[in-house]
């Protein structure tokens, strides 16, 4: 006999269950439903655009000034733009036609992982075989003179204790067996615990002080480069078209179609940079808990760049007309310090992070004709997808419960996707 207890309790209990077995459907529905409507702004960022041409002149080191600024890029990342093939080999080999080697950025490498206690927050996660391949993805790519990772916690199994042997983990294991010359591990002391304490922008600081200090290429660890960035390490020139004498000390690379903002994910900078340390600068006296969690590493930096319509200080200033302030929402002409570079949003960040962008750089070629095109735009492109691009950003935070943490050696050897075409010549013999 069913007691009116037993009928109380056992919907409850269906419902337990049930709520269980269908809470991952029902979030990954809320979330496409969350990125996908028309309100959420992602159409904003996936939308078309064209290199302009101090963005390209950005780009090859300061020797692309003038010519028409390259072909434009529908919403979705179907074709490369058409800037010239002249232009693409000059950036494959790293020589631009016009260069100064004095003063050039140093071609070190840092990386930053395991600042946080991984006891205390184990959502950080811990540095696995994607973390490697990107670390190698660098030191084949870019041939740095050292790649520093800066760490406080990389043992495994993770460990809350900072002194733990970060060469228990067996990918820092096999890197510092296979580049003993090259890669280097910095040890950084664990801050102080306290609530609110917000690792992301300690990891933001930490990148621009390493960078005034030592210069370089600073990388997020879900960053793939695919080719030299020696055109990036040359004395670009300043005013409009790259042809002045100025020399500006930090290239970043805009975000999205429409360039609402400068991202910090990849950062190249010269030693005591001066954009740097006015960006570091900003991070004192703030309280960074009522900011948007993107403000300071992706919409600051631009207004920082702008900052020079402003300035009364007669620093060196570059005016940019309507056609490089394309994607400022008030349509008004910018004007940027001389002291940064901006990139074309296809340098690094392309395709972007939005619903469709991610799903469309893993969903299976099911066509060989498919493959055998994307296989050749890769090879004519020194290692991208489009003509422009140095590096992909795989946006870790957006990718990866979708699809990064499913990756192995074997899924991106034998699975034709976007990415993993672009990954799988870092990939070694024995994994």
């Amino acid at each position: 006999m069913i007691t009116k207890l037993t009928r109380r309790v056992l919907p409850v209990i269906t419902g337990l269950i049930l709520t269980y077995i269908f809470f991952p459907y029902l979030y990954y529905y809320g979330d496409y439903v969350r990125q996908t409507n028309p309100f959420s702004g992602q159409r904003s960022i996936e939308q078309a655009f064209t290199p302009t041409d101090s963005e390209l002149a950005c780009l090859r080191g300061g020797g692309g000034g003038g010519g028409g600024g390259g072909g434009g890029h529908v919403p979705f990342p179907v074709s490369g733009s058409g800037s010239g093939s002249n232009s693409n080999k000059e950036i494959e080999s790293g020589h631009p036609s016009h260069f100064s080697r004095e003063g050039s950025i140093p071609n070190i490498v840092h990386f930053i992982y395991g600042l946080a206690n991984p006891q205390s927050h184990p959502s950080a996660g811990h540095f696995d075989f994607l973390s490697y391949l990107a670390v190698r993805a660098a030191l084949v790519s870019l041939q740095p003179t050292v790649l520093n990772l800066h760490y406080t916690y990389l043992s495994s199994p993770p460990s809350p204790d900072p002194g733990a042997d970060p060469l228990s983990n067996p990918w820092i294991r096999r890197l510092a067996q296979k580049w003993p010359d090259k890669f280097r591990l910095v040890h950084h002391p664990p801050p102080p615990e306290e609530e609110g304490t917000q690792y992301a922008h300690l990891s933001d600081t930490l990148r621009l002080q390493i960078l005034l200090e030592q210069g370089g290429i600073y990388l997020d660890i879900d960053v793939f480069a695919f080719r030299s960035f020696s055109p990036l390490l040359l004395s670009p020139g300043g005013g409009r078209g790259g042809g002045g004498d100025h020399q500006r000390d930090t290239l970043l690379g805009y975000e999205g179609g429409s360039r609402w903002g400068l991202c910090n994910a990849v950062i190249v900078a010269r030693p005591n940079a001066t954009f740097i340390r006015r960006w570091l600068d900003t991070y004192e006296n703030v309280d960074l808990e009522k900011e948007a969690w993107n403000y300071r590493s992706v919409l600051l930096p631009k207004e920082l760049a702008e900052q020079g319509r402003n300035d009364k200080s007669g620093d060196d200033v570059v005016h940019i007309g309507k056609e490089e302030a394309r994607g400022n929402e008030d349509g008004k002409d910018a004007t940027a310090k001389g002291d940064v570079c901006a990139l074309p949003p296809d340098a690094f960040f392309w395709p972007t992070w939005t619903w469709r962008h991610i799903e469309w750089m893993h969903t299976p070629l099911k066509m060989k004709e498919e493959k055998e095109f994307w296989e050749g735009q890769i090879a004519r492109n020194g290692g991208g997808l489009f003509e422009n691009q140095m590096a992909y950003h795989a946006w870790g935070q957006m990718a990866w419960d979708r699809y990064l943490k499913w990756l192995t050696p074997e899924v991106i050897r034998t699975k034709d996707t976007r990415f993993n075409l672009l990954v799988r010549r870092f990939l070694e013999d024995d994994l």
